[in-house]
Protein backbone atom coordinates (compact mmCIF):
# COMPACT_ATOMS: atom_id res chain seq x y z
CA UNK A 1 0.00 0.00 0.00
CA UNK A 2 2.94 2.34 0.65
CA UNK A 3 3.85 2.18 -3.07
CA UNK A 4 0.34 3.30 -3.96
CA UNK A 5 0.53 6.36 -1.71
CA UNK A 6 3.89 7.27 -3.24
CA UNK A 7 2.32 7.03 -6.70
CA UNK A 8 -0.72 9.02 -5.55
CA UNK A 9 1.54 11.76 -4.17
CA UNK A 10 3.42 11.94 -7.48
CA UNK A 11 0.13 12.21 -9.36
CA UNK A 12 -1.12 14.99 -7.09
CA UNK A 13 2.10 16.92 -7.72
CA UNK A 14 1.46 16.59 -11.46
CA UNK A 15 -2.13 17.74 -11.02
CA UNK A 16 -1.11 20.72 -8.88
CA UNK A 17 1.54 21.63 -11.46
CA UNK A 18 -1.07 21.47 -14.19
CA UNK A 19 -3.19 24.01 -12.26
CA UNK A 20 -0.36 26.41 -11.52
CA UNK A 21 -1.72 29.11 -13.89
CA UNK A 22 1.55 29.51 -15.72
CA UNK A 23 -0.07 29.20 -19.14
CA UNK A 24 -3.43 30.14 -20.66
CA UNK A 25 -6.36 29.50 -18.33
CA UNK A 26 -9.05 27.00 -19.36
CA UNK A 27 -12.29 25.98 -17.64
CA UNK A 28 -13.84 23.20 -19.72
CA UNK A 29 -15.79 20.37 -18.09
CA UNK A 30 -16.76 17.28 -20.09
CA UNK A 31 -18.70 14.11 -19.26
CA UNK A 32 -19.24 10.92 -21.24
CA UNK A 33 -19.05 7.17 -21.55
CA UNK A 34 -16.35 4.66 -22.42
CA UNK A 35 -16.03 1.01 -23.40
CA UNK A 36 -13.30 -1.37 -24.40
CA UNK A 37 -11.48 -4.67 -24.29
CA UNK A 38 -9.12 -5.94 -21.57
CA UNK A 39 -6.38 -8.57 -21.76
CA UNK A 40 -5.21 -9.49 -18.27
CA UNK A 41 -3.09 -11.87 -16.25
CA UNK A 42 -1.82 -12.22 -12.70
CA UNK A 43 1.87 -12.05 -11.76
CA UNK A 44 2.08 -15.10 -9.52
CA UNK A 45 5.16 -16.04 -7.52
CA UNK A 46 5.64 -19.05 -7.64
CA UNK A 47 5.03 -18.71 -11.36
CA UNK A 48 1.89 -19.97 -13.09
CA UNK A 49 2.05 -20.45 -16.88
CA UNK A 50 -0.58 -18.19 -18.45
CA UNK A 51 -1.97 -16.76 -21.63
CA UNK A 52 -4.19 -13.66 -21.56
CA UNK A 53 -7.64 -13.64 -20.02
CA UNK A 54 -9.98 -11.49 -22.13
CA UNK A 55 -12.94 -9.43 -20.98
CA UNK A 56 -14.89 -6.22 -21.41
CA UNK A 57 -14.84 -2.90 -19.61
CA UNK A 58 -17.16 0.08 -19.68
CA UNK A 59 -18.27 3.03 -17.61
CA UNK A 60 -18.46 6.80 -17.31
CA UNK A 61 -15.73 9.40 -17.89
CA UNK A 62 -15.13 12.92 -16.59
CA UNK A 63 -12.61 15.55 -17.71
CA UNK A 64 -11.63 19.00 -16.53
CA UNK A 65 -9.38 21.03 -18.87
CA UNK A 66 -7.59 23.61 -16.74
CA UNK A 67 -4.74 25.14 -18.75
CA UNK A 68 -2.80 25.34 -21.99
CA UNK A 69 0.90 25.62 -21.25
CA UNK A 70 2.76 26.51 -24.48
CA UNK A 71 1.53 23.70 -26.79
CA UNK A 72 0.42 21.32 -24.01
CA UNK A 73 -3.26 21.10 -23.05
CA UNK A 74 -3.43 20.08 -19.37
CA UNK A 75 -6.41 18.23 -17.94
CA UNK A 76 -7.62 16.01 -15.14
CA UNK A 77 -9.48 12.93 -16.41
CA UNK A 78 -11.20 10.26 -14.31
CA UNK A 79 -13.38 7.19 -14.88
CA UNK A 80 -15.64 4.78 -13.00
CA UNK A 81 -15.67 1.46 -14.84
CA UNK A 82 -17.03 -2.06 -14.62
CA UNK A 83 -14.24 -4.45 -15.66
CA UNK A 84 -13.87 -8.19 -16.26
CA UNK A 85 -10.30 -9.29 -15.48
CA UNK A 86 -8.53 -12.45 -14.31
CA UNK A 87 -6.18 -15.10 -15.58
CA UNK A 88 -6.15 -18.00 -18.04
CA UNK A 89 -3.75 -20.87 -17.47
CA UNK A 90 -1.55 -22.52 -20.10
CA UNK A 91 -1.54 -26.13 -18.86
CA UNK A 92 1.43 -27.67 -20.67
CA UNK A 93 3.75 -30.64 -20.46
CA UNK A 94 7.54 -30.64 -20.66
CA UNK A 95 7.37 -30.40 -24.48
CA UNK A 96 5.02 -27.34 -24.31
CA UNK A 97 2.13 -29.47 -25.55
CA UNK A 98 -1.34 -29.26 -23.94
CA UNK A 99 -1.85 -31.66 -21.03
CA UNK A 100 -4.61 -34.19 -21.72
CA UNK A 101 -6.99 -35.05 -18.91
CA UNK A 102 -7.22 -38.79 -18.35
CA UNK A 103 -10.97 -38.65 -17.59
CA UNK A 104 -12.26 -36.36 -20.36
CA UNK A 105 -9.57 -37.05 -22.98
CA UNK A 106 -9.44 -33.30 -23.68
CA UNK A 107 -6.68 -30.71 -23.16
CA UNK A 108 -7.12 -29.27 -19.67
CA UNK A 109 -8.39 -25.68 -19.54
CA UNK A 110 -8.77 -23.33 -16.59
CA UNK A 111 -9.61 -19.61 -16.28
CA UNK A 112 -10.81 -17.30 -13.51
CA UNK A 113 -12.92 -14.20 -14.18
CA UNK A 114 -13.10 -11.47 -11.55
CA UNK A 115 -15.31 -8.41 -11.83
CA UNK A 116 -14.17 -5.08 -10.38
CA UNK A 117 -15.28 -1.49 -10.19
CA UNK A 118 -12.15 0.35 -11.33
CA UNK A 119 -11.53 4.05 -10.67
CA UNK A 120 -8.51 5.58 -12.46
CA UNK A 121 -7.59 9.26 -12.02
CA UNK A 122 -5.25 10.69 -14.64
CA UNK A 123 -3.09 13.69 -15.32
CA UNK A 124 -3.97 14.13 -19.00
CA UNK A 125 -1.58 15.95 -21.38
CA UNK A 126 -2.49 16.57 -25.02
CA UNK A 127 -0.97 18.18 -28.11
CA UNK A 128 -2.77 19.24 -31.26
CA UNK A 129 -6.07 20.84 -32.26
CA UNK A 130 -7.96 21.98 -29.20
CA UNK A 131 -11.58 22.34 -30.35
CA UNK A 132 -11.81 21.00 -33.89
CA UNK A 133 -9.39 18.40 -35.17
CA UNK A 134 -6.97 15.76 -33.93
CA UNK A 135 -4.92 15.56 -30.73
CA UNK A 136 -2.30 13.13 -29.45
CA UNK A 137 -2.44 12.54 -25.70
CA UNK A 138 -0.64 10.83 -22.83
CA UNK A 139 -2.23 10.22 -19.46
CA UNK A 140 -1.07 8.52 -16.25
CA UNK A 141 -2.14 8.21 -12.64
CA UNK A 142 -3.29 5.95 -9.81
CA UNK A 143 -6.13 3.44 -10.02
CA UNK A 144 -8.11 1.59 -7.39
CA UNK A 145 -10.29 -1.46 -7.96
CA UNK A 146 -13.13 -2.75 -5.76
CA UNK A 147 -13.74 -6.50 -6.04
CA UNK A 148 -17.34 -7.50 -6.86
CA UNK A 149 -17.47 -11.20 -7.80
CA UNK A 150 -15.55 -14.10 -9.34
CA UNK A 151 -16.28 -17.22 -11.36
CA UNK A 152 -14.26 -20.20 -12.64
CA UNK A 153 -14.38 -21.85 -16.04
CA UNK A 154 -12.78 -25.29 -16.48
CA UNK A 155 -13.41 -28.45 -18.50
CA UNK A 156 -12.21 -31.00 -15.94
CA UNK A 157 -12.73 -31.98 -12.31
CA UNK A 158 -9.99 -30.31 -10.27
CA UNK A 159 -9.74 -33.45 -8.10
CA UNK A 160 -8.69 -35.42 -11.20
CA UNK A 161 -6.18 -33.02 -12.75
CA UNK A 162 -3.37 -34.68 -14.69
CA UNK A 163 -0.48 -33.82 -12.37
CA UNK A 164 1.79 -36.48 -13.90
CA UNK A 165 2.30 -34.63 -17.19
CA UNK A 166 2.15 -31.02 -15.99
CA UNK A 167 5.44 -29.15 -16.15
CA UNK A 168 4.02 -26.59 -13.67
CA UNK A 169 2.79 -28.33 -10.53
CA UNK A 170 1.28 -25.24 -8.85
CA UNK A 171 -2.51 -25.59 -8.56
CA UNK A 172 -3.25 -23.89 -5.23
CA UNK A 173 -4.67 -20.84 -7.02
CA UNK A 174 -7.36 -22.93 -8.71
CA UNK A 175 -9.36 -23.30 -5.48
CA UNK A 176 -8.42 -20.08 -3.66
CA UNK A 177 -10.98 -17.26 -3.48
CA UNK A 178 -9.83 -13.64 -3.72
CA UNK A 179 -8.58 -12.54 -0.29
CA UNK A 180 -7.84 -8.82 -0.78
CA UNK A 181 -10.96 -7.03 -1.97
CA UNK A 182 -9.20 -3.73 -2.74
CA UNK A 183 -6.83 -3.57 -5.70
CA UNK A 184 -4.56 -0.58 -6.39
CA UNK A 185 -1.84 0.36 -8.84
CA UNK A 186 -0.69 2.64 -11.65
CA UNK A 187 -2.21 3.09 -15.12
CA UNK A 188 -0.84 4.93 -18.17
CA UNK A 189 -2.02 5.27 -21.73
CA UNK A 190 -1.40 6.80 -25.15
CA UNK A 191 -4.10 7.78 -27.59
CA UNK A 192 -5.70 10.01 -30.19
CA UNK A 193 -8.64 12.35 -29.75
CA UNK A 194 -10.85 13.88 -32.43
CA UNK A 195 -12.86 16.94 -31.36
CA UNK A 196 -15.72 18.79 -33.02
CA UNK A 197 -17.56 21.70 -31.34
CA UNK A 198 -21.00 20.39 -32.34
CA UNK A 199 -20.65 16.65 -31.64
CA UNK A 200 -18.03 16.36 -28.88
CA UNK A 201 -14.79 14.44 -28.36
CA UNK A 202 -13.83 10.90 -29.39
CA UNK A 203 -10.80 9.21 -27.80
CA UNK A 204 -9.10 5.99 -28.88
CA UNK A 205 -6.55 4.79 -26.34
CA UNK A 206 -4.18 1.92 -25.53
CA UNK A 207 -3.52 1.66 -21.78
CA UNK A 208 -1.52 -0.50 -19.39
CA UNK A 209 -2.28 -1.08 -15.72
CA UNK A 210 0.23 -2.50 -13.24
CA UNK A 211 -1.13 -3.65 -9.89
CA UNK A 212 0.85 -2.80 -6.78
CA UNK A 213 -1.39 -4.88 -4.52
CA UNK A 214 -1.95 -8.64 -4.44
CA UNK A 215 -5.20 -10.59 -4.68
CA UNK A 216 -3.87 -13.17 -2.16
CA UNK A 217 -1.97 -12.79 1.10
CA UNK A 218 1.79 -12.30 0.65
CA UNK A 219 3.22 -12.98 4.12
CA UNK A 220 5.83 -15.70 4.75
CA UNK A 221 3.11 -18.15 5.77
CA UNK A 222 1.06 -17.57 2.57
CA UNK A 223 1.46 -19.70 -0.56
CA UNK A 224 2.07 -16.82 -2.98
CA UNK A 225 4.64 -14.10 -2.42
CA UNK A 226 3.10 -12.05 -5.25
CA UNK A 227 -0.23 -12.13 -7.10
CA UNK A 228 -0.71 -8.75 -8.79
CA UNK A 229 -2.69 -7.81 -11.88
CA UNK A 230 -1.36 -6.71 -15.25
CA UNK A 231 -3.94 -5.34 -17.71
CA UNK A 232 -3.71 -4.23 -21.34
CA UNK A 233 -6.73 -2.13 -22.30
CA UNK A 234 -7.93 -0.80 -25.66
CA UNK A 235 -10.68 1.74 -25.11
CA UNK A 236 -12.99 4.14 -26.97
CA UNK A 237 -14.35 7.16 -25.05
CA UNK A 238 -16.97 9.73 -26.01
CA UNK A 239 -17.10 13.08 -24.14
CA UNK A 240 -19.39 16.08 -24.51
CA UNK A 241 -18.82 19.49 -22.96
CA UNK A 242 -20.93 20.49 -19.97
CA UNK A 243 -19.05 23.75 -19.44
CA UNK A 244 -17.97 24.87 -22.88
CA UNK A 245 -14.84 26.84 -23.83
CA UNK A 246 -15.21 30.59 -24.08
CA UNK A 247 -15.04 31.96 -27.59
Amino acid sequence: MRKFFVALSAFLMLAIGANAQIGEYRNIVSFGVNGGYIMSNVGFNPKINQGYHTGMTGGVSFRYVCEKYFNTICSLQAEVNYAQIGWKEDILDIDDAPVINSVTGLPEEYSRTMTYIQIPIFAHLAWGKEQKGLQFFFQAGPQIGIFMSESTKTNFDLDYANMTDRVNQNIAQDTMAVENKLDYGIAAGLGLEYSHPKIGHFQLEARYYYGLGNIYGDSKRDYFGKSNFGNIIVKLTYLFDIIKPKK
